[in-house]
């Protein structure tokens, strides 16, 4: 491709050129196909306020241009990406700012909604990291190709934070157990891992995306059937190792169906006994250090009670009221005191605040879901959206 790079504004799409930039964005052009290219590859490209608004503008746009069939989303550099750029949200909290962290949210979770219920084709190409906020912007596309460098985590809770980006919905529909496991632990997976739980729908080696990619443009359609047998050309089935703990289905369910924290734990402990797989012992290492008011709100309404009944819609809004109560810090000051500990003194000991399971009560959690008393602050409205295909109708 003959590409040429040109500065834009914020109110740009492209259509001319074969390579533009939006802030932190390459936007390429083939045809009827758009590539989607997230270029903060030093900050392993996490997501800041500007990109994730600028890729809600791309994605509305692309929909309404008739001339796109298909919009192609990667990473440039080792990331697809890391995760929303929590550090930056913290800052603004500590600033006394909330509500500007809360507007970030409020465009990630609106996002979000759109991919899961967008009307072409997306193609994330995870290959590399892909966490957190990063998730948020592929997991929801219809297909997700994972390489040998993928490397999958949902890492909130030990971030003060729980699993969110529309995570209450894709997590919750993993099989049996296995969504609990990774969103309480934030357990990292590999490519073969994401294939076999569903996080991936298919599993190509990086040295072939080049041509997927030139395959894809050179096909410039938006039949999901063409589409899917184009990447299945490219893809192989992975080995899944031996201690992956996808083989450990019937343990991961006996500690991770239980209904309580509590009960979670010392079913962990009681599996850690029993056997010494690094995957338990990783789990409850995980869990104890761990925020205890994360771990609450993860599993009884983001993981196991809300997610696995709601729509895509439900989740994201249920998930915007409960992270604008966090960013508030009015029950919990813990997403700033993770930060603190991860991003700014870099000490790795966060003083959870309350810091025990016991000491939390069922009304603390509670007051979680309950709209903020606050002027100004509405819910998360989400747009109707219309003539959806078969599959984001589903979703709904």
């Amino acid at each position: 491709m003959n590409a040429t790079s040109v500065e834009v504004s914020d109110q740009f799409y492209c259509k001319n050129s074969e390579l533009c930039v939006v802030h932190q964005i390459l936007v390429e052009k083939a045809g009827g196909v758009r590539k989607f290219i997230l270029n903060r590859p030093r900050q392993l490209n996490a997501l800041s306020h500007k990109m994730i608004s600028q890729l809600l503008h791309l994605f509305l746009a692309c929909e309404e241009d008739h001339m796109v069939k298909l919009v192609i989303v990667k990473g440039n550099g080792r990331a697809f990406s890391a995760g929303g750029d929590a550090a930056s949200v913290a800052r603004d909290i500590i600033k006394g700012n909330w509500k500007s962290s809360a507007a970030f949210y409020h465009d990630c979770f609106s996002l979000n909604y759109l991919l899961a219920t967008y009307s072409k084709p997306q193609v994330s190409i995870l290959n590399g990291i892909v966490m957190g906020g990063g998730a948020g912007v592929s997991i929801h596309g219809r297909f997700r190709v994972a390489t040998e460098n993928s490397v999958f985590a949902m890492p909130e809770t030990a971030l003060g934070l729980f699993p969110d980006v529309g995570a209450s919905y894709f997590l919750s529909r993993l099989p049996r157990f296995f969504g609990e496991y990774v969103g309480l632990t934030g357990t990292r997976l590999d490519g073969a891992e994401m294939l076999a739980c569903g996080l991936a729908t298919h599993f190509v080696s990086s040295e072939k995306l080049p041509a997927l990619e030139e395959a894809l443009c050179r096909a410039n359609s938006s039949d999901p059937a063409l589409i899917s047998a184009i990447i299945n050309g490219f893809s192989q089935q992975p080995y899944l190792k031996d201690e992956s703990a996808f083989h450990r289905l019937d343990a991961i369910d006996r500690c991770f169906s239980k209904r309580t924290i509590s009960g979670i734990l010392l079913a962990v402990e009681k599996e850690a006994v029993r056997c010494s797989d690094q995957w338990i012992s990783a789990a409850l290492k995980s869990s104890r250090t761990a925020s205890p008011m994360s771990l609450k709100l993860s599993l009884r309404s983001v993981l196991i009670r809300e997610g696995r009944l709601q729509g895509i819609g439900q989740c994201v809004v249920r998930e915007y009221r409960m992270i604008c109560n966090v960013l508030k810090g009015e029950i919990s000051k813990d997403f700033v005191e993770g930060c603190r500990s991860i991003f700014f003194d870099k000490d790795k000991n966060p003083k959870w605040n309350p810091s025990k399971l016991n000491q939390i009560s069922e009304s603390m959690v509670d007051r979680h879901f309950l709209k903020l008393d606050d002027e100004g602050w509405e819910d998360l409205k989400l747009p109707p959206r219309f003539n959806l295909p078969a599959h984001a109708i589903a979703k709904l």
